[in-house]
């Protein structure tokens, strides 16, 4: 197992800079009144894509050798990384293939086919989503790029805090959204290589809490099949995650459905941003736990802007 380290960060920054956003901080007063904590929102639902998995999948894409790129590159998704691998092969100019829950949002569907990647449906558990991509490979035998179990791709996210510790001074916290883990290990990286004094908290929904479970356990809880509005936090820790959870994090938190539903109309109604469920979940722990943050300055990682217009979790 490869650790990245901050040289890979600064390699990744570097590489994947003419293919992203450097993305702005957002701050509302009311939510700040709300929460009783300064919070720094790092705005990923305004990347390239609409996540912030764009900067992993642009590091693995444009990293490949042009061997290895000709083959083209595949992924199993719930979405925003299928999305952004597809996003980060089209402007390569190499092919993509997304394995896929059938389940999945179908405008998270249709995005991965808008920038140009072929969606394989798979039923949505973690086990029938290994299988089929498994045949995927062997059929295509391209690049495996994993959504986050991959050193390219957290590299790639490290990126993300990097920014933000430059654009806001001071923080006393960081909280990003877990599932599988790769933006929490970017995270990670980051913090403990510029900003060890900085807490990092991650944020999961309750009924999708296996990343709380294992955190707790000390070592790692998979279920295989979730079901949460959040649909971006149903995959379970890796061995390559779970080395920067363990070692780094401070504490995980959990919010309920309707919090995280809550939480999300906030940002809509008062920052005028379109956020992802998934993205809503550590502003739904933050005022789940005021007493944690309260009167701390806390930077809050938006991970993404993918919302199915159709159904929203509030119709």
């Amino acid at each position: 197992m490869y650790i990245p380290t901050i040289a890979d960060m600064f390699a990744a920054h570097t590489r994947i800079k003419p293919f992203i956003h450097r993305t702005p901080v957002l701050t509302s007063e009311y939510i700040n009144s709300v929460a009783g904590a300064e919070l720094f929102f790092k705005c990923e639902n305004l990347q390239k894509a609409g996540a912030f998995k764009a900067r992993g999948a642009s590091n693995a894409v444009f990293g490949l050798t042009d061997e290895q790129a000709a083959r083209g590159v595949a992924t199993h998704s719930s979405g925003n990384h299928g999305t952004c691998l597809s996003y980060a092969a089209g402007r390569r100019g190499i092919p993509c293939t997304v394995v896929m829950p059938r389940t999945a949002p179908q405008a998270k569907k249709d995005a991965v086919r808008g920038y140009g990647g072929r969606v394989v449906e798979c039923e949505p558990s973690t086990t029938s989503r290994e299988a089929v991509f498994a045949e995927v490979v062997a059929e295509t035998g391209a690049e495996f790029v994993h959504p986050y179990n991959d050193h390219r791709v957290i590299a790639g996210q490290a990126t993300c805090s990097t920014e933000l510790i430059a654009q806001v001074d001071g923080l006393d916290a960081v909280i990003a959204p877990i599932g599988g883990g790769g933006m929490v290990s970017g995270t990670c990286l980051t913090i403990s290589n510029f900003a060890p004094a900085i807490k990092i908290y991650a944020a999961e929904p309750e009924q999708a809490d296996d990343a709380y479970r294992s955190f707790k356990a000390g070592r790692i809880i998979a279920d295989d099949a979730p079901n949460t509005v959040a649909d971006g936090l149903k995959v379970p820790l890796k061995d390559l995650t779970w080395h920067f959870v363990k070692n780094h994090v401070t504490d995980i938190l959990t919010a309920s459905e309707d919090e995280i539903v809550d939480a999300m109309k906030l940002i809509w109604k008062r920052m005028k941003i379109v956020v992802e469920p998934s993205s809503a979940v550590p502003l739904a722990t933050i005022l789940k736990n005021k007493g944690v943050f309260a009167g701390k300055r806390v930077g809050v990682i938006i991970t993404g802007g993918n919302v199915d217009l159709d159904k929203l979790p509030w119709q």
